[in-house]
């Protein structure tokens, strides 16, 4: 059993990292493999619209996403984290989950003709256990959290939540300064073992 956490923080030791990592470490007690993937240093174009990959079922455009997406794939959980930009992820995550988006479907499917219905097969992401997790100043979290939900969940994902939204609160005046969220920190911690529980439940 694996879980990745994927952090879109372009910060160095910032505050998403923080909570992402702290969940991790929650997995790494629950006897789970672990481990953090920030995007900061990675190279990854948006994706192009080229459907290329309904016949190729690879992306044609070669950068870090390759990587990136053969870990996806491998793992039984994926944590998706994110500063909240404008009410938005950033936009390093969201070109890493277009394009992994497009290409899960399409490793899976067949593209139908225009006057004939899908009938999916799931994705390669199928019942995968994903967990969104976003961090502001002050607000902004809840467009970003449900970008994040909506990719998963398009995907065939299962949700993993928390006892209240995985939404974390610091960043004031650019701080580092996490561990000041005391709530955000209950949270992602029972984020942890929620995820745990389920991946252990599905692989029984």
């Amino acid at each position: 059993m694996k879980v990745i956490g994927i952090c879109g923080s372009p910060r160095k030791g910032g505050n998403t990292e923080y909570f992402t990592k702290l969940t991790l470490d929650v997995l790494e007690k629950e006897n789970i493999e672990t481990e953090f993937v920030g995007l900061r240093d990675k190279n990854i174009s948006e994706c192009t619209g080229c459907y290329a990959c309904v016949k190729e079922r690879e992306c044609i455009i070669k950068d870090d996403f390759q990587e990136i997406f053969n870990k996806m794939l491998k793992v039984d959980g994926i944590i998706l984290s994110s500063p909240v930009y404008h009410a938005s992820i950033t936009p390093k995550l969201k070109s890493l989950l277009d394009r992994a988006g497009f290409l899960c479907r399409w490793i899976s499917n067949e593209m139908v003709e225009e006057n004939k219905n899908y009938d999916w097969k799931g994705t390669a992401f199928s019942r995968k256990v994903v967990a969104p997790i976003t961090v502001a100043r002050r607000t902004g979290h809840t467009f970003a959290f449900s970008q994040l939900l909506l990719w998963a969940t398009v995907n065939d994902c299962i949700i993993a939540g928390s006892n209240y939204w995985n939404m974390a609160v610091a960043g004031s005046g650019g701080q580092v300064n996490a561990e000041d969220d005391k709530e955000g920190i209950g949270i992602m911690e029972h984020l942890g073992h929620n995820m745990a529980y389920i991946i252990k439940q599905l692989n029984k």
